[in-house]
This record gives structure tokens, sequence and C-alpha cells, in this order.
């Protein structure tokens, strides 16, 4: 498969904060965010488990080259997930989101659905261009071994 179809796949992309350390992800804040680039997003916390903090997720839609995608936010762990996602729009979410949620000093790591199966680590999320961003993730995806 040729990396502009690898490219194209779509899977579920993970992204967090390095082990150890923290964005200081809030639900309250990173809703914010996302009403700042979109007012009428849809936003949903589900609350499960043992208390308001343990167990929650939020689900929201988020919208990149007019595409609404669905992804949703944990707090433990830390981290935010867009499904049926392809490496496009995936790095442009994550640009979005080290721009725009991670504090300056804290990198943004990924993974993908794939990649978690396959038991790879996060990786570190490139300060390149786009098109240099969309060449590591379709590296993460080959790596995952998905492909044969």
């Amino acid at each position: 498969m040729e990396p502009e179809e690898i490219a194209e796949l779509r899977t579920m992309f993970v992204f967090t904060p390095p082990r150890g350390q923290s964005w200081g992800l809030t639900f309250e804040g990173f809703e914010a965010r996302l009403r700042t680039r979109n007012p009428d997003a849809f936003i949903r916390i589900d609350h499960e488990g043992d208390g308001p903090v343990r167990g929650s997720s939020m689900i929201f839609g988020i919208t990149f080259d007019d595409e609404t995608l669905e992804g949703s936010a944990s707090l433990q762990p830390e981290g935010v997930a867009i499904r049926e996602c392809n490496a496009h729009i995936a790095a442009r979410v994550a640009l979005w989101l080290r721009n725009n949620v991670a504090p300056v000093d804290v990198p943004v790591m990924f993974n993908t659905d794939w990649g978690i199966e396959e038991g790879l680590e996060p990786t570190l999320f490139p300060d390149a261009t786009r098109p240099r961003i969309v060449t590591a993730l379709v590296q993460h995806v080959e790596e995952t071994g998905g492909l044969d």
C-alpha cells in the first residue's frame, strides 16, 4: 500500500500528554476551547462510576476540513481521542491540541487503535510542517503491522 493510501485510512487517533506529565485537562476548559472553535459544538459529559471524575468522559463533535468527527476526552487517563480519522485530519487535530489545549512545555503524544492493540507506546507528535507530520502518522500506521 502506498503512503498516500495509508494516509487516507481511518482509525481512532488518541492524543495524550507524556507519561508522568499533564495538560491540566478539565472538561470545563476543554469545552471552552471547543466552543471557541464552534459555539454550537455537540458536547456531552457522561458520569459513570464512583463520582464526577472517575469513569467520566466527554463526548464531542469537532470539525476539520468541513468534516465533523466524533471525539472523546478523558481525565483519567488524560487524553483526547478522535474516531474514524485519517492521518491528514489527525495532523490538524494534534496541531490544534498542541496550540490550544496542551501547555507550551508539555508535548502531545499520539497512538492509534491499531497501535494500542499491538502494544505500541505513544509516539511524540513531531514539531514539523503538516506534510512531515502526516508522514510520521503514516509511519506509525505502518509500524502497527495491520496493513498486511
